[in-house]
């Protein structure tokens, strides 16, 4: 763009960053300008020092590789020496019905869906009606794929493998209630529904083609935690000449002749020739009320969820803990959702004092945690995990350090419909907005690739429109 137009990022998060890196990238580069309303970069991505150890990440702490685009981004940015991947994979779910109580989850799963029905009949967390419902799956009719993710899952295979396998996996991921969860927003297990009747075929055919690929790790993320790659893609965006201004908050944009004059405090306007808004639906809504009000209407009412997760050392449990950690079905959570055992998943994740390091995720889709002070968030995860593992409830499980990090309205949530709703955000901008563009987490796939992916996805959509005006 030998013009020089001014394209303004806004938000700081990974999609933000990544779309400002695709921008000062580019071969004929925007002047690009990212605004950041708090006081650091990152968004959702936190690192900090904990239990002696110096960098253990207050959310996600790794990202996956068979979806290329944060991976890829990593190594861009310098990081690929640094990158390392889980010690151990293996995890468990808990259900106090089943003995033992912690059960390994059956081997041939993809996000929670079976491949084939003689590892679901060895497993004890199904029942013997669960497994024999699950093994007519083949001959259920086929069924769209333009619903929820639990209404596919339970009409295929049981309501066993949805509450006892699907959900916990995908719903602990997103903090989700898969059958409220839109399946656009897995979309591995909505393109095998997709290929024919049967999802578990479709599901053995796709593991069957895998296993014939190279293999490398499932999971990457920096020795350094997932803060590293925060600050790797925004030192490339300075590098080459992009802006970042933290403590920048947008008020309002309004049109401005051909251009977009975007209010910023008590600082002097910004004028931009083009827009990616990278922050939290409702954020974007609240900065587009008086230029586009019929897409701010709809980004003001998506809905996300809460989770806390506690980090805990604890002395003790070396001998107990096995795998990577556990899940805990939503017919039998109280507050707890998911325990990661981080000193068995990180061989880098060694507290000096050698006790074991656990993360702890309590909140969900319809199960927010605020009427939970810190105090009693704790105690909800000493009292359930103690009883998880067996060592009892109340004084049995005995931190050593522990560290509270509150995650409010964090989580997206994919409504059934999803895809059209986002449609009409799109195409609202389009009409009363040209040139901006909204991308992130609640939009077009949930987890650091996706975002990488969007924040790409808009850089290159920006610079299409402004390049349109201007021919």
């Amino acid at each position: 763009m030998t013009d020089a137009k001014h394209v303004v990022v806004v938000g700081g998060g990974i999609t933000g960053l990544a779309a400002a890196h695709a921008l000062v990238t580019r071969p004929d580069p925007p002047r690009v300008t990212l605004l950041e309303a708090g006081d650091r970069l990152g968004g959702k991505i936190v690192t900090s020092a904990f239990a002696g150890l110096p960098a253990v990440d207050e959310a996600a702490d790794a990202f996956l590789t068979r979806v290329p685009w944060a991976s890829a981004l990593a190594r861009t940015v310098g990081l690929g020496d640094a990158l390392t991947s889980p010690a151990t994979g293996s995890a468990a779910i808990w259900h106090p019905a089943r003995a033992p109580h912690l059960h390994p989850i059956p081997s041939g799963l993809v996000l929670g869906v079976p491949s084939g029905t003689l590892a679901l009949a060895r497993s004890h967390l199904l029942s013997w009606r669960g497994k024999a419902r699950a093994a007519l799956e083949p001959l259920v009719p086929r069924r769209g794929t333009d619903g929820s993710v639990g209404a596919l899952i339970r009409s295929r295979f049981g309501d066993e493998v949805e509450e006892l396998l699907v959900d916990p996996l995908i719903g602990s991921i997103y903090a989700a209630d898969t059958d409220r969860m839109d399946m656009c927003a897995v979309p591995q297990v909505q393109a095998l529904a997709a290929k024919g009747r049967s999802l578990l075929l479709a599901t053995r055919n796709s593991r069957r083609q895998a296993a014939s690929a190279p293999r490398g790790p499932v999971f990457e993320g920096p020795r350094a935690g997932m803060s590293a790659l925060v600050t790797a893609v925004a030192g490339r965006v300075r590098d080459a000449g992009g802006e970042i201004r933290t403590g920048t908050p947008v008020d309002s944009i309004a049109r401005s002749g051909g251009r977009y004059l975007m209010h910023v405090g008590g600082d002097a306007p910004i004028e931009a020739d083009a827009i990616v808004l990278a922050t939290p639906a409702p954020a974007a809504g609240d900065v587009l009320r008086e230029l586009a009000p019929e897409a701010a209407a709809l980004l003001a009412g998506w809905d996300y969820a809460s989770v806390i997760m506690i980090a805990m050392t604890v002395p003790g449990l070396g001998g107990r803990l096995h795998g990577s950690g556990y899940l805990v079905p939503k017919p039998v959570q109280r507050r707890v959702t998911a325990a990661s055992f981080a000193s068995n998943k990180w061989a880098h994740l060694q507290p000096p004092s050698g006790d074991a390091l656990l993360r702890v995720s309590i909140g969900r889709d319809g199960a927010p945690p605020d009427d939970l002070d810190d105090d009693a968030a704790l105690q909800a995860a000493v009292d359930e995990v103690g009883e998880h593992l067996g060592i009892g409830r109340g004084s049995g499980l005995q931190p050593s350090a522990v560290r509270i990090t509150r995650w409010n309205n964090a989580f997206p949530q994919y409504r059934p419909g999803h895809p059209a709703r986002v449609a009409a955000v799109g195409a609202a901008l389009r009409s009363a907005a040209p040139g901006i563009v909204v991308a992130g987490a609640a939009y077009d796939g949930i987890g650091i690739p996706a975002c990488v992916r969007q924040g790409q996805e808009a850089a290159g959509a920006v610079c299409a429109a402004v390049s349109a005006v201007r021919e």
